[in-house]
């Protein structure tokens, strides 16, 4: 079984980030991903977001900063994680291909939009299906857009794509949001926003970029045709903690719980990025607390 001064779970921006930091600290780290590789990153066509680079795709975002953490000398392994043990002062980690001990662990795990589930979904993600308005609305100025879902985070994201999208459509599958009454509000007020009441999204459509969809009467089973641009899926987020058990303190929603300095609630472990009970889940925040938690995995070490 290979030991290693730090394991890091999740190579994305958080992961990555976190084996930068703990190398130039001078640590042995590993950075375990799963066994399909690519982090959340590489579903994005473009990042407009990260500083200092104006326009980047997905893909080459992430291969830049898996390249850098190699170059630095963190070794990677592949493997889905099943579970993490405490067995004295070290963590087994047990993946599919085989165990890793650990005298820390970072878990940058990140986490996993839910899907539609739809004809179209998959082949269009990136090319005009997203998950992500701060993220995508810009590339949509002028246009007629959709966003699918009617809690909170549905009509957030509808209202912040009113910036942009000539219009937005917010296809729920009732006759009413499930979004507190004052964002439901603001949203009924927008004359940018038009609700497809009663709706199901039976396809996505398009051949090389999204170009509409067709829709199912929840009601009545008619189906029917929508011409727009983009589709922001927002029905529901959910960490990668599966693994975890219940030694773990988790907030509202299964996100890990972390102290100001990303300990979690078990000795040695740490949280970064979109697996953690954050306001934010974006690329550069990802980075950033990747970057703490290297470094307070470190001082824990140190201290020992």
């Amino acid at each position: 079984m290979q030991e290693h001064e730090l394991v890091v779970i999740g190579a994305g921006p958080a992961g990555a980030s976190a084996g930068i930091y703990a190398r130039r600290a001078g640590l042995n780290v590993l950075l375990l991903e799963s066994g399909n590789g690519g982090s959340q990153i590489c579903n994005t066509l473009d990042v407009e977001n990260w500083p200092g680079l104006p326009n980047v795709s997905g893909p080459e975002l992430d291969k830049s900063f898996r390249e850098h953490a190699g170059h630095l000398g963190c070794t990677f392994a592949r493997g889905d994680v099943l579970g993490l043990e405490a067995q004295g002062d070290r963590q087994i980690i047990h993946t599919t291909r085989g165990d890793y001990a650990a005298q820390a662990v970072i878990i940058a795990s990140g986490a996993t939009h839910r899907r539609l589930g739809c004809p179209g979904e998959d082949t269009l993600t990136g090319v005009g299906v997203s998950y992500c308005a701060v993220c995508d609305a810009p590339f949509y100025e002028g246009e007629a857009v959709a966003v699918v879902g009617g809690g909170n985070t549905a009509v957030e994201e509808a209202l912040y794509l009113t910036r942009f999208a000539s219009k937005v459509f917010i296809v729920h599958r009732r006759d009413a949001f499930r979004a507190d009454s004052v964002l439901a509000g603001r949203a009924l007020a927008n004359d940018r926003i038009i609700p497809v009441w009663n709706s199901a999204v039976a396809s996505i459509n398009g051949s090389e970029m999204v170009e509409g969809m067709t829709l199912r009467n929840t009601v009545s089973g008619e189906c029917t045709g929508l011409e727009v641009a983009g589709v922001f899926v927002c029905v529901g987020i959910e960490p990668n903690t599966a693994f975890l058990d219940e030694r773990f303190q988790r907030a509202d929603g299964g996100w890990l719980a972390t102290d100001a300095h990303l300990r979690t609630s078990v000795p040695g472990v740490f949280a970064a990025g979109d697996v953690r009970d954050t306001p934010l889940r974006q690329i550069v925040t990802a980075a950033a607390d990747g970057a703490l938690a290297a470094i307070s995995a470190y001082h824990w070490l140190q201290s020992r």
